[in-house]
Order: structure tokens, then sequence, then C-alpha cells
């Protein structure tokens, strides 16, 4: 009895050693990865997402890379990875989304790398409606419009005024149907040799990693492709102040990205920083020359006109009771992404300093 229960024992330990080098040698086709800090409330959810993914030919693992999370988070992480190992956890010992991108690449065992955010939910087709837009159209990198999705009323409001060509510029990523090339898009897929060919997320960069790295991929001739095929939906800031300092730092962060580059990656990411100036220089010029006091009342009117008739449309769409926010959601984008971008250029541009403290902290 003793002899047999070693032979048992043998054959366990056999049979759990095939299984680890079969788990250890197995490349999937897809690699899915998420970029997280702190975030206990959402990572569950996400990863759910991630793992309900279908119709994925060669199958797919989830590399999440954790920015050091206080939260309970990597608790979190650790029970989900315990009992699914398709889910593999790292450490993002940067703590930003472009060191994390670039950890979890660094070990991914996939042909091409999915991106998944933190705060989105994803269609059971997400991955799959990638794979197939990739193939049709042979884009260097593809994704879907960012499609929001929210509860309170506040949340609702920013929702509805992310998607107005008056918030966005006319950004295509913001429209739900635009199918076509475009300069950046909601998130990413790409092959693996992109990579190698335009290279890796900018780590200096806390926010606006993506768009550098799409602005890199059209300069050495590549292509960015929408498709509505691929859906997720994005959980928007919950209060006005959350939403002022975010579009902060992406307006803060843009700078760098013009000066690395040479250029802007459109004209409208210079517009609210233009009108802003405008309106200042306006306004203190205003004290001595009345044609410029006259100027900055102007300026003043057709902000407010235009905010409120943009207010306006967008609760028709979307619902009248969100008519008295809208205005302010509206200040929230141009104003926290101009003032950003001034700070910016004082640090970057004028003072040639590093970023300051402040705008290399993200917030939620």
């Amino acid at each position: 009895m003793e002899r047999r229960g070693t032979l048992e024992e043998e054959r366990i330990l056999k049979s759990t050693s095939a299984r680890s080098a079969v788990s250890a040698s197995f490349a999937p086709r897809v690699t899915i990865v998420v970029c997280c800090r702190n975030e206990a409330k959402h990572i569950e959810a996400t990863l759910g997402s991630a793992l309900l993914q279908q119709g994925i030919q060669g199958g797919f693992e989830v590399v999440v890379a954790d920015g050091m999370s206080e939260d309970g988070t990597r608790e979190i992480l650790s029970e989900l990875a315990a009992k699914d190992s398709r889910i593999r956890l790292i450490d993002n010992l940067g703590r930003i989304a472009s060191c994390g991108l670039n950890s979890a690449i660094a070990v991914a065992k996939g042909a091409v790398i999915v991106r998944m955010d933190a705060h989105t939910e994803d269609d059971v087709d997400y991955v799959r409606s990638c794979l197939d837009v990739q193939e049709l159209t042979n884009a260097d990198n593809v994704g879907g419009p960012a499609r929001t999705k929210a509860s309170g009323y506040v949340e609702k409001a920013i929702a509805a005024a992310y998607h107005s060509a008056f918030s966005a510029g006319g950004a295509k990523f913001h429209d739900p149907n635009y199918e076509g090339p475009l300069d950046t898009v909601t998130y990413g897929c790409w092959r693996r040799e992109t990579f190698a060919r335009f290279g890796s997320f900018d780590e200096e960069l806390a926010r606006n990693q993506d768009d550098e790295h799409n602005l890199r991929i059209i300069l050495g001739g590549g292509r960015i492709w929408q498709s509505p095929r691929i859906k997720s939906w994005y959980h928007p800031r919950r209060s006005l102040s959350a939403l002022f300092r975010q579009y902060m730092q992406y307006g803060y962060w843009k700078v760098r990205v013009i000066q690395k580059h040479h250029l802007a990656g459109s004209v409208r990411q210079l517009i609210p920083a233009g009108f802003l100036v405008s309106l200042v220089l306006a306004g203190v010029l205003g004290i001595w020359l009345p044609l410029a006091a006259a100027l900055c009342l102007s300026l003043t009117a057709l902000y407010l006109c235009a905010s409120v008739a943009a207010s306006i449309l967008t609760a028709f769409r979307n619902g009248l009771s969100l008519l008295p926010v809208l205005p302010l959601v509206f200040w929230c984008y141009h104003f926290g992404y101009g003032l950003g971008f001034l700070f910016g250029v004082f640090d970057f541009l004028l003072m040639g300093s590093r970023p300051r403290a402040s705008s290399a902290s993200l917030t939620r």
C-alpha cells in the first residue's frame, strides 16, 4: 500500500510537471494588456470583461501591469490570477501607463497586442473585431470609437459633452459612427512588429503617451484606423473638479509631445490655449485700451453664446435635465485643457525644465 501511494504521488507529480511545461510553452495569438493603479472598484469588472472575450483563434492571455496599488487592487488581482491561469500580474514600478504598457508588452507572448482600459467595459467580440479590422485594413493600429457609459447626473453630463463637436473640436475618435483613417484612436490593437518598427511608448509622458505613439506611427508612414465594429464603453469622471484636472494634464503633456516632434497632431489641440491667451491679453490691455476691453467682452460673449447653444443641442440629444450643468462641463473641457497647455508652454518651452511633480501624478 505504501509503494502504491508512492507511485501515485509520482504519477501526479509527472502530470503536474507536464501541464506546467505545456502552460510555459503555450504561445497565445493575442495578449490583452491592462494598466492599472488603485482601481479596486473597477478592476474585477475589467478583467471579467477581458476573460469573456470570444472567438479568438489561437487563444489569449491577459497581462496586468499594476502601478504598485495601495487600495486593495493587488490583492484582487492576485486572487483572480490564482483562479485563472490566463491572467499574469506584473509590477509597474514606473506607476504610469506608458511604463506599464512597455512592461506588459515586454513579457507578452502574443503576436498581437490588444489594450484594454481599467475603466472600460468591452464587448465580448471586442478583441475578435480588432483582429478582423486589422486583417481587413492592414493598419498599424486599430481601435473603436470612444463610447461612454455613465451613471450619476454629472457623469452623464460629462459623457454627453464628450461626444459633442464643441468639446472635442471635431475629433473623429469621439464620433461613434466614424469609420476610416484618423490621427489617433482609443486604446489600440497592434501587431508585435509595429513596436519594433515605430518604437515603444515614451515613458516620460504621464499622459498623451498613446497620442504620441500614434503620431510616430503616422510620421513613420503607418496608418491608424477606427471602426465602429470595435465596441467598448468608457466610464468618465464623476465630478467637474476631476474632469478639470484630467484635461489640465492632457493639455500639459500635449506641449511635451509638440516639443518632441516640432508639430501638433492637429489644429484643434491649439485652440483652447490660444483662446485663453487672447482673452487674458484683451482683458489686461482693456485696462488702458477701450478697444481691447471691447474685444475681451466680445470674446467672452461669443464663448458664452457658443457654450449655451452647444449645451442646448447636447441636452436635446441626451436629456433636457442635463442642461443646467452642461455649460460648466464644456468650460472644464476647454479651460482645463487650455490652462494645462499654458503651464506646459511655461515649463517645457520657456523654462526648459522637467515636468512639475503635480502634473506627473495622475488623477482619477
